[in-house]
């Protein structure tokens, strides 16, 4: 049964650890994150772009999708299917959908009406017993083809849409989507740990978890970080295994590929690398 991921991020922020948000594209990507969060016994949460919505033919297909899988394989953990980065119109969409938790990306407003957006969507996603994200302070690079600069909050208007009781808040402190580059100057902890006193026990959200170092992921989690994204680094491990089992030569025989036997290696690197971070984030025997 899938749940809001309000508590399983009120316990992390409690906890100091973080629940991994992994987001699905496929079938084999949604299998391989919810058996990896089965066995190691960790709350995990499935983050769907409106871009990987599109593609799975509808948000309507991709909940039923989950919700079928995590019965077939008896998932006991908790699981949340969250939207990403979702337009206002996006989240209507998911909640109709069967969505558990939605992310309303008002960044890019005006503050004025994000926060009137927000607060409309608070209410309607609590009504339903959904949980609800909301973001202050463009995340760098490209998501589904919005591209941020990786500006940092103001903490201050990180209160004001706290305070208009979302479940969690992503703020940006020079995180980005996507590879980092050379020259990134890492993330503004100055700016985290301000973020963090004036929201309260509020679980912070860190997107663009690929490419962190460890120990700067660590002291986010310390400073109230409880929710990392992680998507960049699950593509680059699945097209490195697919790409490796297709250049060994293996299932020609003249008849093509087998899709099944295509997509294992990838599904396997998937599962590797889900592990290595729920591993690192800390949120192993925390379900």
């Amino acid at each position: 049964m899938l749940v809001s991921a309000k508590e399983m991020l009120d316990k992390a922020r409690e906890g100091k650890y973080a629940v991994g948000q992994f987001n699905i594209n496929n079938l084999e990507w949604t299998k391989a994150i919810l058996l990896t969060a089965q066995e190691c016994n960790s709350p995990v949460i499935l983050g769907v772009s409106e871009g990987a919505g599109k593609y799975m033919t509808g948000f309507k297909t991709v909940a039923e999708m989950v919700k079928a899988m995590d019965e077939s394989l008896g998932i006991t953990v908790p699981v949340a299917l969250h939207l990403d980065h979702g337009s206002y119109e996006g989240c209507y969409k998911c909640i109709k959908a069967g969505f558990t938790s939605i992310m309303f990306d008002g960044s890019h407003f005006p503050i004025e009406e994000n926060i009137a957006k927000t607060t409309e969507l608070v209410n309607v996603a609590h009504n339903l017993g959904l949980s609800i994200e909301a973001e202050v302070g463009a995340i760098g690079g490209e998501e589904d083809g919005v591209i941020g600069k990786g500006e940092c909050a103001d903490p201050n208007e990180c209160k004001m849409i706290a305070d208009l009781g979302v479940d969690f808040l992503a703020a940006g402190i020079g995180n980005i989507h996507g590879k980092y580059p050379a020259n990134w100057e890492g993330l503004s902890f100055e700016t985290l740990a301000a973020v963090n006193e004036k929201v309260g026990d509020m679980p912070l959200v860190l997107h663009g978890g690929t490419g962190i170092p460890d120990d700067q992921i660590k002291k986010a989690i310390s400073l109230g970080v409880a929710k990392i994204n992680v998507n960049t680094e699950c593509q680059l491990v699945f097209q490195e295994a697919t790409r490796a089992y297709i250049e060994a030569g293996k299932d020609l025989q003249g008849k093509g590929f087998d899709p099944r036997k295509l997509l294992a290696p990838g599904f396997e690197a998937i599962k590797a690398k889900v592990k290595e971070k729920m591993e690192l984030f800390g949120s192993v025997n925390k379900a």
